[in-house]
């Protein structure tokens, strides 16, 4: 891998605008930023794209960055989900990226069904903003989301074209469509064109299994085996920090026959390593503030404080695995 970095959105407790992000980037010895879900007042100002690029520069660092989902729902959602990724891609542009992040859905509730429709419809959205990817020399990045398993993801990026499109491969999310990320990896590890660690805990709970996202190092996922694999089928991809904590455990009721029904095609092998990895595991044990809820109304100030503290702990943490544990990183080393 050619470069550490840090992905932005593991520090949105503190609502700091792209020049603070870069900058604290920089003060860990970093290689590369990846900025997603700007907060920044003018994160899509054109004006403003120039700037974040010259000043990355200034400071050495690769950046990254794109939008968020591409999913039209409806015939009529068709054109405005084009136009904003028209958008992301002139900011990328603008903003020295090689890259346009996107994502398919939230979680597997939210894609079309059956799955067949919901990668024609993504690939009918990636070929029409395709001239203008070439023509900006860039590629599209599909995240690695809540939402297709690797083997589902890798049908879709096929069918738009390798040429134009690939993979965001994000280490947490696989375990919430029951998916071991060593699978991810060694599925779609040559697809990949930017590369987020992000570990979990994953054990067995009475109701199913149990997922936790945690920081770098803290869970049971083997990071030494999953960053040797991608070395080997991706050595030129960025890899970074992305420890998205604060956040209760989910279970997945893997037992309840209802809830495969949105998988109808899912794997036997696949789930049977799952599983293993469930019996591996045991839960989180260590302090951590659980705010980061969906549809949680804002917290007071003093538990703010408490998630800007642990966001950057986490961050810190994770970043220092990487570097030593997992020998990441240039920067730092001189």
């Amino acid at each position: 891998m050619t470069g550490l970095g840090l992905n932005t959105y593991c520090l949105r407790a503190f609502r700091w605008n792209d020049e603070q992000l870069l900058d604290y980037t920089a003060s860990l010895k970093l290689d590369a930023v990846f900025l997603q879900d700007s907060l920044d007042p003018r994160a899509m100002d054109p004006s403003h794209w120039p700037e974040v690029r010259d000043q990355a520069a200034k400071l050495g660092l690769h950046l990254e960055t794109g939008g968020g989902g591409i999913l039209p729902k409806t015939a009529a959602d068709f054109d405005p989900v084009v136009a904003t990724l028209r958008k992301n891609i002139q900011r990328a542009k603008s903003m020295g990226s090689p890259i346009v992040r996107c994502v398919t859905a939230g979680d597997r509730s939210g894609i079309l069904l059956p799955v067949e429709r919901h990668i024609e419809t993504i690939v009918k959205v990636l070929r029409a903003v395709k001239p203008q990817v070439v023509e900006a020399n860039l590629k599209i990045a599909i995240e690695i989301h809540k939402d297709l398993q690797a083997w589902e993801h890798k049908i879709l990026i096929d069918e738009a074209g390798r040429d134009f499109v690939g993979t965001y491969l994000d280490t947490g999310n696989p375990v919430f469509v029951m998916e071991d990320p060593m699978t991810t990896v060694e599925t779609l590890g040559s697809y990949a064109l930017t590369f987020h660690l992000r570990d979990s805990v994953v054990y067995e709970h009475k109701r199913g299994i149990a997922v936790q996202w945690v920081p770098l190092g803290e869970g049971n996922i083997d990071f030494p085996a999953l960053v040797a694999k991608l070395r080997g089928l991706a050595p030129n991809v960025h890899a970074y920090v992305k420890p998205i904590t604060g956040r209760p455990p989910t279970i997945l009721p893997v037992y309840d026959e209802k809830f495969w029904t949105i998988y109808p095609k899912a794997r036997a092998h696949e789930l049977s390593r799952f599983l293993a990895l469930a019996k591996s595991g045991a839960p989180y044990e260590r302090p951590m503030v659980i705010e980061d809820v969906p549809g949680a109304p804002a917290p007071p100030e003093p538990y703010r404080a408490a998630l800007q503290y642990q966001q950057k702990a986490h961050m810190e943490i994770s970043v220092d695995y990487a570097k030593k544990k997992l020998d990441l990183g240039v920067r730092w080393k001189a």
